[in-house]
């Protein structure tokens, strides 16, 4: 039997509650979850700011997560999805702020014909763990 893998994006700028939220949820539709975390010029496009730490650091934080199977770096230019091509998903878990990058992947699904199926999250406390708030 072939595991089902899903995918996640962020920038995980520092992983918090609702991260980690985030993770176990995902983890929930497949038998590997995948982190694609984003570069600081993703961080630049998709937020406006550069994160507080480095993207390998960011990585690093990451990789130690129970729940997270695999991290890798996004792209290095953004809406390319190069490294989820790569990485052939079933599933890929959007969180409940993630509107933009759900539209844009949309759009490159259209373009390409890839097929992968989209799952939006729930919120876990954002007003108390989204990292705008902290």
């Amino acid at each position: 039997m072939e595991k089902k893998r899903v995918v996640i994006f962020g920038i995980f700028d520092g992983v918090h509650e609702g991260h980690l939220s985030l993770f176990a949820q995902a983890k929930e539709y497949g038998d590997e979850l995948v982190a694609i975390v984003g570069r600081d010029s993703a961080s630049i496009m998709w937020k406006g700011k550069k994160p507080k730490h480095s993207q390998e650091t960011r990585l690093g934080l990451v990789l130690k997560e129970e729940d997270v199977d695999v991290a890798v770096l996004g792209d290095e230019e953004q809406s390319t999805y190069i490294a989820l091509q790569e990485l052939n998903p079933d599933i890929v878990c959007f969180g409940y702020d993630q509107d933009n990058l759900a539209k844009d992947l949309q759009i490159w699904m259209q373009k390409t014909g890839m097929k992968i199926s989209l799952h939006r999250l729930d919120a876990h406390q954002p007003e108390k763990y989204h990292n705008s708030v902290l």
